[in-house]
């Protein structure tokens, strides 16, 4: 039976390279994000690549969204056996500038969204005695900027509870990892979005005992 892979936050670049890359092994794919018009786009795109891909709308920032939609996941597709969290949420702003609920919106869609998530498959994944959950991070988690302090707490928050759940789900047989991208995410960039791709694969692909939680 075809693995069910949810992309929370998908989008086009790097979100929809690891979607092509996961249907090309045979996945059927669950894309969950905000914009159904984007969102029909790239299942179409699957569908003409040979893969299977769904749409599912809802906001990561909003548990109650969020949660729906990862039960109608469940629901029509059974329970998934790999998480990808891709949500990033752009805060420009100095701190003692930055908007505070602008700064509260990009934590809830991060952080909260990887939690909500987590805590909705990972009990499935605990039963099976398998599962993978993957997190975009990025180089701002490790190196802040001062103009972009709302996103770097974001995503230093986000890299702290993948690392956590890495903790706590790895004896259970989960994989938990994120990888960092450490620039602009296009084409002929170290951070290309189908050799980026490759990367969650390959993690997804690791044997138990050699797991990496972490790709810098």
């Amino acid at each position: 039976m075809a693995e069910t892979v949810v992309v929370v936050g998908a989008g086009p670049g790097l979100g929809q390279a690891i979607a092509r890359r996961f249907a090309r092994e045979g996945a059927a794919l669950a894309l969950v994000a905000r914009n159904p018009q984007r969102l029909a786009g790239m299942v179409e795109e699957l569908r003409q690549g040979g893969g299977t891909g769904h749409a599912y709308v809802a906001d990561a920032g909003e548990p109650k969204e969020l949660r729906a939609a990862l039960a109608a996941v469940r629901e029509s597709l059974g329970d998934p056996s790999v998480l990808v969290h891709h949500v990033s949420v752009p805060v420009l702003g100095r701190p003692t500038e930055i908007d505070y609920d602008a700064f509260a919106r990009g934590l809830a869609g991060g952080i909260g969204g990887l939690l909500v998530a987590a805590q909705e498959l990972a009990p499935a994944m605990r039963t099976a005695g398998r599962g993978t959950i993957l997190v975009t991070g990025s180089r701002l988690a490790l190196h802040p900027s001062v103009g972009y302090v709302g996103t770097a707490v974001q995503k230093a928050g986000v890299r702290s509870l993948a690392l956590t759940l890495a903790q706590e789900l790895g004896p259970a047989g989960i994989h938990v990892a994120t990888v960092t991208v450490n620039g602009l995410i296009q084409p002929g960039s170290d951070d290309e979005p189908d050799r980026s791709a490759e990367e969650f694969w390959t993690l997804h692909s690791e044997p138990g005992g050699s797991w990496r939680t972490e790709v810098l």
